[in-house]
């Protein structure tokens, strides 16, 4: 077996390590199921070699997730539900379906992209995989343990935003739908005023849970109205950066590289004097992460 650019090579890779005796162990026993989190995962490697600007790493995170597109493909053909074909297919109809400004008609293409086509296009799909699932026979029913199970999502304006996204991002997709028929706040002062509202809310049942009080309260109750203030808050701050046109998820990845790189500026500067956090107070290391805030104000003069 030698490396190929050709699509067909990755497919009868994916096939020999799940032939049953000669192919690999582990790749035997996943499951759609199984495989789900590491496509998660691999869709994120691509976005942070985005982020990096690394296209190199690009490049090989791209393979990853494609990768990932040719297992999920291969487990279905097992089960006679579809194969990577199929996937191929169907992601070029309704390419040339939700284009029809471009691969339309004369008429559609002179029409352009005409207001609420994408609409009704996708309203359109929607009633046709409806159909498609009823269509299924009963092998393939939610409730066959050799089947995927088919998903029914239920009904409903918001039923089309994955389940299967971040909840942030989920947040604001459903935000987003809710306000197209007019269900938003009318501006951002009243956004903010929830978010206070929901704020106060979480500080009077989070403080006497706080396992450094003297007699913390953690009864399961009280967690679990911890954790559903704590969403609420969540999902107004969500609602916040919706009506800024800020990416949630991109705005907590900065937070999260701000962290780390002013965090490793205190490793560093302990570690010149031979030293560590754990062995440092938080007075020492407070002063050492204002420190790395004031190094990124000033700019590099050298």
């Amino acid at each position: 077996m030698t490396p190929s650019k050709d699509i067909a090579r990755l497919l009868e890779i994916m096939a020999a390590l799940r032939t049953p005796v000669t192919g690999c162990p582990w790749d035997l026993e996943q499951t759609f199921e199984t495989i789900a989190p590491y496509t998660i995962e691999e869709a994120y490697e691509v976005a942070d070699a985005i982020a990096r600007r690394d296209l190199p790493d690009l490049k090989d995170e791209l393979g990853d997730l494609l990768l990932q597109v040719a297992y999920h493909a291969r487990i279905a053909e097992e089960q006679s539900a579809f194969a990577f074909g199929d996937v191929v297919e169907a992601i070029t109809a309704k390419m040339i379906r939700r284009h029809p400004h471009v691969f339309g008609t004369e008429e559609e293409r002179a029409a352009g992209a005409a207001p609420g086509f994408w609409t009704r296009i996708k309203a359109e799909e929607r009633a046709a995989k409806a159909k498609e699932r009823a269509a299924l026979p009963a092998s393939r029913e939610p409730h066959s343990a050799a089947a995927l199970p088919t998903g029914r999502r239920g009904e409903g304006l918001l039923a089309d935003v994955s389940l299967g996204l971040p909840a942030l991002m989920r947040a604001v997709k459903l935000q987003d739908k809710a306000a197209k028929v007019g269900f938003d706040w009318p501006s951002l002062a009243p956004v903010f005023d929830k978010m206070r509202e929901e704020m106060a809310e979480l500080e009077e049942v989070a403080v006497p849970a706080d396992p450094r009080a003297s007699a913390p309260d953690r009864s399961p109750a009280l967690t679990a109205k911890i954790e559903e203030e704590l969403g609420d808050l969540l999902f107004v701050m969500a609602n916040v950066a919706r009506h800024l046109k800020i990416d949630p998820e991109a705005a907590l990845r900065a937070a999260n590289d701000k962290f780390t790189r002013r965090f490793r500026h205190i490793e560093k500067r302990l570690a010149e004097q031979s030293r560590t956090p754990e062995g440092a107070t938080l007075v020492e290391m407070d002063a050492l992460w204002d420190e790395a805030k004031a190094l990124e104000r000033t700019p590099d003069r050298s």
